[in-house]
């Protein structure tokens, strides 16, 4: 056997005349698409074009845990418009590589090891054999509309021409999933599975002896596309257009779109053409803004969060067999179905067995729903309820590594329970799951403040992948830790922020919510305003959120706000919110869907259009607030409240900031988060000034940009670029609550 090493990959050929490409990047963990990998990549392929008398097959595989990992997506970030001819050429140069590799006459089989995600699923597609190794670490699809790209080195165009079109949209394209090794051979993105990584060579070696004479299927005379009778292609693109249109409701996401162009225009030509043409929507979403908030946003910060940045050092991770959950209402319901899933043994307290089981229930709906639709069996779900133990009497909860509160809303109350929980279980962490009050004032409460901290989790809890970490004055950075540990055991992704009211998540919504309601007291349609905020790339229109969750909630947050503000001698700001939440709750008695009236009308808890007297109340005039303004209200009401947190300590880093915001209250994933949003504003900062300063003229001093952002201009840096972690002051003297 010959070997030859580069820095990037492993040449080696056996006596039989198969050659081994092994990736293995010298110094980094993963393969990716650097420009050493390229160059060596490059003289593999050219060596093998000239060996090819000597050679009988290849097989590509991967030194590291992954196949390969991709693009350099921090190399992304430097990528603009003007960089846009030397990223068409560097694309198509990849391309030609894998187009060589696939035309080389000799069969070419991807020994999949790990995860092969966006470029490591291309080069495969580039192989006329796929064989990949059954375990759960393996991941298998083409994320990048995730991030705001499409595959660009022919994997739109390969998976078209392999599954057909609407089998690429649906399956790999659009929804950017990441199919285990069974879903990836179901759908034919490979073509078999070993049980262990010691069979797959020697699967990929069997299969070249056995398929001497092999060409890609688009490479035949006589190829078709998959499902593209005549006329085919256009009856499928016209029901995808239109169902991508409902999916989007026009939100300002790019890529959906070209892929879509890109998968049915290549349908449509011969593969050369076909690959020049995803390139240049390719390079077009590359150097665009989206794809760069994105990629910061939805990998970058995600990453940074998920590893534990924010995690104070010191501290061996955490482990969690036992905690108790106090409350069993809704919170605590999901709080408890989460930990049993997860393998943790949970205490569900209630004030009777009664209430504790109602709670159970709610996972005994869940497993049950879970049995039905075949992702659980009958074993799995009684284990899992089997760890819900439902109690009555505080003494069950001994023995617990964490315990977390989910009583009502209520000071009293919560420092009462924190109380009895101090006798029962003193050395476990104590975590509150309180979505507003102050986790200092709580911590008042604790029998161990350094010990005592807030866990906010959204709801529903089962299906949120948040949780608020708040650290009170007096919370040791122990308690910080074990924490962030405790979520991860929750499969929960955790920011970590310090103290206020509303902390981060709660007051920046509240902002969201506000604004809305200002406007319709100004005679802006409701339909309109929550139309505004779902093509702006919210999840939901505000004013049917607020309607869902009950009027009275930011009502009463308002309200001990204003309290507490007054209390401490600090100014208070009315916003014209308040005037509007009053007519509408105390004079005309609509609280929301469950009452059956509110911003929307309601017959049999059904919606069935908005509220209709609006119009005799605040008058309606489609025209009172430019469409554009309405958008920009909404995104710049929570963007100049982040700012405020920053200034006022509450926020330690940009990436917790642009992941809660995402994660946590649905701000819109395009812009990469609500600090993302600010930078990556047309214009940069400046422009998100100017913009801010244009609606504080037409609509209120609130929109006027704070000093923080206005001195980022003034230095030209980004927004928050000089954070450094701080625990919050107390906020007195001169500050003022909004």
């Amino acid at each position: 056997m010959t070997s030859t090493l580069t820095t990037e990959l492993t040449w080696t050929k056996d006596d039989d005349g198969i050659v081994t490409l092994v990736l293995d990047a010298t110094d980094s963990s993963a393969n990716t698409m650097t420009d050493a990998f390229l160059n060596d990549f490059e003289s593999a392929v050219r060596r093998l074009e000239a060996e090819r008398d000597e050679i009988t097959g290849v097989i590509i595989t991967s030194a590291k845990k992954s196949f390969f990992a991709g693009g350099d997506l921090h190399d992304l970030l430097t990528k603009g418009p003007e960089h846009a001819e030397e990223q068409t050429h560097r694309t198509n140069h990849i391309k030609a590589q894998l187009r060589a590799l696939e035309t080389l006459g000799r069969p070419v089989v991807a020994a999949i090891n790990g995860a092969a995600l966006g470029g490591g699923l291309e080069i495969a597609l580039a192989c006329h054999h796929r064989v990949a190794v059954n375990e759960r670490h393996v991941r298998i699809g083409l994320p990048e509309v995730n991030l705001g790209l499409l595959p660009g080195g022919g994997g739109v165009v390969r998976t078209v021409r392999l599954l057909g079109l609407q089998r690429a949209l649906d399956d790999v394209l659009l929804s950017g999933a990441s199919h285990t090794p069974a879903k990836a051979l179901e759908l034919g993105l490979v073509d078999e599975l070993v049980e262990s990584s010691a069979d797959l060579l020697a699967a990929a070696r069997a299969w070249i002896l056995a398929n001497p004479e092999v060409v890609q299927p688009w490479d035949r005379k006589g190829y078709v596309v998959p499902g593209s009778a005549k006329g085919s292609i256009a009856q499928l693109a016209a029901v995808a257009t239109a169902r991508l249109a409902k999916q989007l409701k026009g939100a300002p996401y790019p890529a959906p779109w070209a892929i879509l162009s890109t998968a049915v225009e290549g349908a449509q030509r011969g593969l050369d053409e076909a690959l020049a043409n995803e390139t240049r929507y390719f390079v077009k979403l590359l150097t665009g803004q989206v794809a760069k908030n994105m990629v910061q946003g939805q990998f970058l910060d995600t990453q940074a969060v998920r590893s534990g940045a924010g995690r104070p050092e010191g501290f061996e991770r955490f482990s969690f067999d036992r905690i108790a959950v106090i409350g069993a209402g809704m919170m605590g319901a999901g709080l408890a179905y989460v930990a049993a899933k997860n393998g943790i043994e949970v205490i569900l307290k209630d004030v009777s067995l009664e209430a504790g089981e109602r709670g159970k229930d709610y996972s005994r709906t869940l497993v049950k729903k879970n049995i039905g639709r075949g992702l659980m069996t009958e074993h799995d779900a009684e284990a899992l309820l089997d760890r819900i133990v439902v109690t009555d009497d505080m003494a069950r909860i001994a023995g617990s590594q964490a315990v977390i509160e989910a009583v009502f809303e209520d000071t009293d109350l919560k420092k009462a329970t924190f109380a009895e929980i101090a006798r029962h279980a003193p050395d476990a962490l104590l975590a509150s799951n309180t979505s507003t009050l102050p986790i200092t004032g709580l911590a008042t409460g604790a029998h161990d403040p350094a010990g005592f901290i807030g866990m906010h989790f959204f709801s529903p809890v089962d299906k949120m992948p948040l949780v608020e970490i708040i650290v009170g004055e007096q919370t040791g950075d122990e308690a910080i830790a074990r924490a962030f540990d405790l979520g991860v055991a929750l499969s929960r992704t955790c920011i970590i922020v310090n103290d206020g009211r509303g902390f981060f998540t709660s007051r920046v919504i509240t902002k969201y919510i506000d604004e809305a309601i200002a406007m319709v007291g100004e005679g802006v349609p409701v339909l309109s305003i929550d139309h505004a905020a779902t093509q702006s790339g919210y999840p939901a229109g505000p004013l049917q959120l607020i309607d869902e969750t009950s009027i009275t909630l930011p009502k009463q947050v308002r309200h001990e706000a204003r309290t507490a503000a007054e209390a401490e001698g600090i100014p208070w700001v009315e916003h014209p919110a308040e005037a509007v939440m009053n007519t509408i709750v105390d004079e005309l008695g609509r609280h929301g869907r469950r009452a059956g009236a509110g911003f929307y009308e309601y017959e049999d808890g059904r919606r069935i259009g908005p509220w209709k007297g609006q119009a005799e109340r605040y008058g309606v005039d489609v025209d009172a607030v430019p469409f554009e303004d309405i958008k920009d209200r909404l995104l710049f009401s929570e963007a100049i409240e982040t700012i405020h947190a920053f200034d006022e300590g509450i926020l330690r880093s940009v990436a917790d900031a642009n992941v809660g915001s995402v994660l946590g209250i649905g701000f819109p994933r395009w812009t990469g988060g609500v600090v993302q949003f600010i930078n990556g504003y047309p214009g940069g900062v400046g422009g998100f000034v100017r913009r801010a300063r244009e609606l504080a003229a037409r609509y209120g001093d609130r929109f006027t940009p704070p000093q923080s952002v206005v001195d980022a201009v003034e230095s030209s840096r980004p927004f928050a670029s000089d954070l450094s972690p701080r625990r919050r002051e107390a906020v007195h003297g001169g500050a003022t609550l909004r």
